[in-house]
């Protein structure tokens, strides 16, 4: 499969997604570990929500990628989060940070960094996070909220993009995905999505498992898929709700990503490339 974006290959990935089945090791706060661990399973994946110090190695050995969210801090779970990440770079797979409310206290965003040594496969968070991990100045976090656009954030995302050769994505209401040079934008979703506790942490997690299915050089389109996937879903379930609201957007959004076909993905998904 040759990197490309477009529809047909959204779908592609997709479908080669699903037919792999690919196990998410899931380093998370608890808060998400429900919604992201029915995301995976509804969109065709697997997840193992382990991050026990004694264990965390061995479950990055059988796991196909790997995400770690930043947002539960204690000694153990970042002791944890650094081996995961080191055994990932050892063993050759892709893993995805989320940084979490970056920048919005000094121990949070010296954790961020820490991870970002690790050479994550792709960095995946609001403007305002991205811009307090890229150290932009005048970069404003209210909690995980973002303060930004996402197009406000593409600078400093190409820069933490080349810095740390990694894929950057940016979510807002167009989502920008970058390794440095090139850029895509896809404008799939819906604003109520930001309503609901855990979609943007149950985004990042389809993202690893795009990922593990994607061709030596697609991380980018890969991220991408999976968020013109997760954004359609989104879409579908918010159409499809009698009397729309975050409840039926929650329950809606995993129905869609279980049951959406080839015929809505190539009429849905908005995917472009903007740049390179």
């Amino acid at each position: 499969m040759e990197p490309s974006l477009t529809p047909g290959s959204v779908w592609a990935l997709w479908h080669a997604m699903r037919d792999k089945g690919p196990l998410v090791q899931c380093i998370t706060n608890l808060v998400s570990m429900d919604l992201m661990a029915n995301t995976l399973l509804a969109a065709g994946a697997s997840p193992a929500m382990a991050h026990a110090l004694d264990e965390v190695e061995d479950f990055v050995g059988i796991a196909d990628a790997l995400l770690i969210n930043i947002s539960n801090l204690s000694s153990d779970w970042n002791a944890a989060k650094k081996l995961a990440a080191q055994k990932a770079v050892a063993l050759g797979k892709p893993w995805v940070l989320d940084p979490v409310g970056c920048g919005a206290t000094p121990y949070r965003t010296q954790m961020c960094l820490a991870l970002l040594q690790l050479r994550p496969t792709v960095v995946r968070g609001n403007a305002s996070e991205i811009l307090a991990l890229a150290g932009a100045a005048g970069s404003a976090v209210r909690g995980v909220d973002s303060t930004a656009e996402s197009h406000e954030a593409l600078d400093a995302a190409k820069a933490l993009a080349r810095r740390c050769s990694c894929i950057v994505a940016v979510s807002g209401a167009t989502d920008l995905v970058t390794d440095g040079t090139r850029v895509a934008g896809v404008s799939n979703g819906v604003p109520l999505l930001t309503r609901v506790t855990a979609t943007g942490c149950s985004l990042t997690a389809l993202i690893a498992a795009f990922l593990a299915v994607a061709p030596k050089g697609g991380e980018l389109e890969a991220t991408a898929a999976a968020l013109a996937v997760f954004g359609l879903a989104g879409e579908t379930s918010l159409a499809a709700a009698p009397r729309p609201g975050p409840g039926s957007l929650r329950v809606g959004l995993l129905d869609a990503l279980h049951i959406m076909g080839e015929a809505e993905v190539l009429a849905g998904v908005r995917v472009r490339v903007m740049e390179g």
